[in-house]
């Protein structure tokens, strides 16, 4: 489906009363896209970077609200701009509302999570293939299969550093290992280890929707009785030792998970630790020889780097 993208150019103080305007006569969508954001996440000491563009942080004046009609709409345009006006004619010398300047132009509606399963298919890592739900795929002799509906959750086994997180575990998990994934996204590691022999894999994800996607895919690939999925902050809460221990997550985040993995892996652990820019890798080391980790194994693909360390 076809729809016409209203963008409108306006302020940050005044981006909420024509983002309102615009919610009065749309049903489809309304985005504020507002460089002000991104430079106040920039600021916050609890958001974490691994690189950005030095040209993100050069100061934008406009700030963009766009919303989306069906063709059919397309008189609403104008209904929606005299509304925007006559809010500025009433907030005239206390609110600064730019330049109001409005374009519009034709965008294609087609379903994203549609056209990303009709490119999606069966992808193998070693003897895991990963699989979409929505795929009839008979394994070959030694193949383990790990389905996956990952429209909700990161994790598909296509970017690199999930890729190389599946081929350690297939050199470092052991039968009856008890695991611990943090991070979990889609599941995808945690039902990895499950099927390459793990006794118990404990999942955890801040994101309430990749614990409901883990807990889905654990299900579907048949290791539901070996998977428990958690809602949790890193490993706040973990009351159990692993014989392995999982993060693919970011530089930045795997140094602040480093103080409570001694308490989380068991004498001996092995540590799996991916979604490291190249650039990150020498601070990701240096974190986790202080606290007497032993590297075991360095891999890198493209821009990104994983480690293998031993407790």
């Amino acid at each position: 489906m076809k729809f016409i993208e209203l963008t409108v150019h306006t302020t940050s103080e005044a981006s909420e009363i024509v983002s309102d305007v615009m919610w009065e006569y749309t049903s489809y969508g309304v985005t504020v896209c507002d460089h002000n954001d991104i430079l106040a996440l920039q600021r916050d000491s609890t958001v974490f970077w691994d690189y950005m563009d030095d040209s993100v942080a050069e100061s934008k004046p406009d700030v963009l609200v766009k919303c989306y009609f069906a063709p059919a709409e397309a008189d609403k345009i104008s209904a929606v701009m005299e509304e925007i006006r006559a809010r500025r004619a009433l907030a005239e010398g206390a609110i600064d509302f730019g330049t109001l300047e409005d374009t519009k132009r034709e965008v294609d509606g087609d379903d994203w999570i549609d056209v990303w399963k009709k490119h999606f298919r069966p992808i193998h890592i070693g003897m895991i293939v990963v699989v979409p739900e929505w795929i009839s795929y008979s394994a070959e002799e030694g193949e383990k299969i790990v389905s996956l509906d990952s429209s909700m959750a990161f994790g598909t086994g296509e970017h690199e550093t999930t890729r190389m997180c599946v081929e350690l575990l297939q050199e470092y998990v052991k039968e009856g290992d008890v695991i611990l994934d943090v991070g979990c996204g889609s599941g995808i590691l945690g039902i990895s280890a499950a099927k390459l022999g793990a006794k118990l894999c404990y999942l955890s994800d801040l994101d309430p929707i990749a614990v409901k996607s883990a807990t889905h895919n654990a299900l579907k690939s048949g290791v539901a009785e070996k998977v428990i999925v958690s809602e949790a902050n890193l490993l706040d809460g973990a009351d159990r030792k692993a014989d392995l221990l999982l993060a693919n997550i970011t530089a930045e985040v795997l140094a602040l998970l480093a103080p409570s993995v001694p308490n989380a892996l068991k004498e001996g652990g092995t540590l799996i630790l991916s979604g490291i820019i190249k650039e990150r890798l020498a601070f990701v080391k240096e974190t986790y020889a202080a606290l007497g980790f032993t590297l075991l194994n360095e891999r890198c693909e493209g821009e990104w780097c994983a480690l293998v360390y031993k407790k």
